[in-house]
């Protein structure tokens, strides 16, 4: 049983939440610690009695998708330059609240070089789901990205969108994952099957998925061309959560099962230090 928390994610949908429109605004470390820490407590009280307990899963440097598929998200550095907020001080202020999530919390914060958080939890995933629900131990994916949605083929697997407060629910999982596959993610910078790599990453227009060309390709690899087989794998290896090698898999399974050893003891003097008063009366959630 678990709640994975997608720690980037769920802190950047909060924060832009908050701001909407005003990315000119400086980064503030007490808002966002506040934010963040204000969510966990909220979900974990709703959820942690059906679920069991938050797990902080977190992106971390030099993505081994990066060294598969040099393109892989180049196209938000775009985005991210247009936008006035000082990034880098923004992912610090993340990196220093994840640090102290890991230090004074009572949960388990996995992070690692060249994995994401997509990694962490597909892993646990896979490792632990089933086909049954009845008698099997549940698990909660706390995020709005639909990427993890093939991973509800599992019985034992619900995600919930702790921003916009609603389940997120798909009937067909393995069929959305096929169709993710071939039209590609333009979020992360992954084109559809039909057009060149770097496509996006020099903000060239992809060519255009056809509801009776995805139909077609829906049917199986068989009618794919060489190139555009390649890059069918290509997709497959930058969406499909089973395609995380397997060397990476083995580490996060040995972090995941570490038992922690940082119990509720230090929440009070913590809560006091970064003056989060607001929280304090509700320390019993955490």
């Amino acid at each position: 049983m678990a709640i994975l928390v997608d720690y980037n994610q769920v802190i950047l949908a909060s924060l832009f939440a908050s701001i909407g429109n005003h990315t000119d605004v400086a980064a503030d470390e007490n808002i966002i610690r506040h934010m963040f820490l204000n969510s966990i407590r909220s979900n974990r009280r709703k959820f942690s009695e059906e679920y069991g307990e938050i797990v902080i899963c977190a992106d971390g440097k030099n993505t081994w998708r990066k060294e598969a598929y040099p393109y892989y998200k180049a196209n938000r550095k775009a985005g991210r330059d247009k936008s006035g907020m000082d990034w880098n001080a923004l992912f610090q202020i993340m990196s220093n609240v994840r640090e102290e999530l890991a230090e004074f919390f009572p949960y388990k914060v996995i992070h690692m070089d060249h994995c994401e958080a997509d990694d962490i939890i597909g892993t646990v995933i896979h490792e632990n789901g089933s086909e049954l629900n009845i008698g099997s131990e549940k698990f909660l994916i706390l995020s709005a990205d639909k990427d993890f949605i093939q991973l509800q083929k599992y019985a034992n697997v619900d995600q919930y969108d702790p921003i916009r407060k609603r389940w997120l629910r798909d009937d067909r999982p393995e069929q959305y994952l096929q169709e993710h596959i071939i039209k590609g993610d333009t979020g992360d910078g992954v084109p559809n099957i039909l057009s060149p790599d770097n496509c996006l990453a020099v903000g060239e227009r992809q060519k255009a998925m056809t509801q009776k060309r995805l139909a077609f390709y829906k049917e199986g690899t068989e009618g794919m061309d060489e190139e555009t087989l390649r890059r069918y794998f290509r997709n497959k290896m930058m969406i499909d959560l089973t395609q995380i090698p397997q060397k990476y898999q083995d580490q996060i399974k040995e972090k995941y099962n570490e038992e922690k050893s940082v119990g509720r003891e230090q929440l009070f003097n913590y809560f006091v230090k970064k003056k989060l008063k607001h929280l304090i009366t509700d320390i019993q959630d955490f």
